[in-house]
This record gives structure tokens, sequence and C-alpha cells, in this order.
């Protein structure tokens, strides 16, 4: 039977903890765990924590753990994933692959050809949903580091703020990944469902991005760093 894993967002260590509302309520009212199940914790630290349940009630759920472990190491790869910004579920899954394929950093990207717009309070709840999306995937794939999910930016904004060895914009026209040494620190920048403009591909390559294509067909905003990511990890990662 799989153990029960779930993350905490609050300083995690051995002995007795009540656990935060929301994941007490997730625990006791949605999953119907009773105490003596033995779960699994992590913080976001890296750390593991193995333990097990003593009390459950509607709104309060306390544990004990009672081992540390070290968690599931990074890869040594570290990426900033530049996505560009896209409607509902593509968003969503984009962060979730991404998360589950070890981004350590995700930026929404607000390009000429995005159809989404986020402004103020509709932002910081999209922001929050984000980083919920994240907080699941790495609870299913096991990852013990969660990865930074940053405020929608402009596309200038991203191109003169990121920092990285080998930065990487995807075109269809361009070389392909292996033609490049192995980075420590990777920026890949995605367009959105319309792609990004030649001018904005230009702009990218003037901030010393370089184009880089994955093959001979042209991928959806949501499959493109699945695979993307797949490819930097197998080359240069820890696949």
């Amino acid at each position: 039977m799989r153990l029960s894993r779930f993350f905490i967002d609050a300083p995690l260590g051995l002995g007795e903890h009540e656990l935060p509302e929301a994941q007490a309520h997730y625990i006791g009212r949605v999953l119907r765990m009773a105490a003596g199940d033995a779960v699994q914790l992590f913080d976001g630290s890296g750390q593991e924590y193995l333990g097990q349940l003593l009390e459950v009630g509607k709104k309060s759920v306390r544990v004990s753990l009672d081992q540390a472990l070290p968690g599931q190491a990074d890869s040594p790869l570290h990426i900033h994933l530049g996505q560009g910004l896209s409607r509902g579920e593509r968003m969503d899954w984009a962060i979730q692959k991404a998360t589950e394929l070890g981004a350590n950093e995700i930026t929404p990207i607000v390009s000429e050809r995005c159809e989404v717009r986020l402004k103020d309070e509709r932002a910081d709840k999209r922001l929050a949903h984000w980083r919920q999306v994240a907080i699941s995937a790495c609870e299913q794939c096991g990852r013990s580091t969660l990865p930074v999910i940053h405020p929608p930016v402009t596309l200038t904004e991203w191109l003169k703020g990121t920092e990285a060895d080998l930065k990487l914009v995807l075109h269809p026209v361009a070389e392909p990944l292996t033609s490049h040494e192995k980075p420590a620190k990777l920026a890949f920048l995605i367009g959105p469902e319309g792609g990004l403009s030649e001018a904005e591909v230009e702009q990218a390559k003037a901030c010393d991005y370089h184009a880089a294509r994955l093959g001979p067909r042209v991928l959806r905003t949501e499959t493109a760093p699945v695979v993307a990511l797949s490819v930097a990890q197998q080359l240069w990662g820890d696949f």
C-alpha cells in the first residue's frame, strides 16, 4: 500500500505537530484518514518525515513524526522556465509537468500573442492556484523541494532579468539542443498558444538567447515544456 505523502506549509521536525487547517481538512474530511494511519510529510526544505496520525478531528489533525529522511535530490541542472501565458488547463498542465520534470523556477510570460491578461486580484488568485498545482505535482512525483512560481511578467522584463549560463528560446528554425555545451543553469523561453512573433524571437536573440528546436514538428504550448525539459534533463541533468 502506498504511503500517503503531503506537503506542509510550515517548518517540520521530529516530534508532535498540529497540521495547518487546510491540510487537516483534506486529511480528515476529504481522505477520511484516521488516528494510527501512517503518513510521510515534507515542508519543501529537502527533508522528509515519517510518522503517524495521533488525532483526527473535523478541523484539526495532530501527527507524530518519528523519523527524518533525506529527500529526493534536485537535478544538478538548474532550470528556469519562462512559459508563455495560456488559458486555464493548458497553463496548469505546463506547470504540473514542468514541476514533475524538475524545473526550479517557473515564470508566466505575457507576450504579444497571449490571449490571457491577468490583473491585480485575479492575478493573485491565479498565482496561488499555480502554486497549488506545483505542490500537488510534488506530492505525486516524490519531489522534496517546490519550484518557485513567479508572478507573470512581460517578455521584456523576463529577458532583462533572467540570469543563466545558457539561454534558449524555442523556435522551429534553429539549432538542436545537442549543439550546446553543458550548462549549470538553464533558462528556457517558450511562447504562448500563438507562439512568439519573429520580432520577439529576435528580441530574445539580442539578449543572448539562442534559438533552439525540438525536432521537425511544431509543438503545442503545453507540450513544448514537457519535451524541452525532458531533453534538457537527458542531456545535462539527472535522466
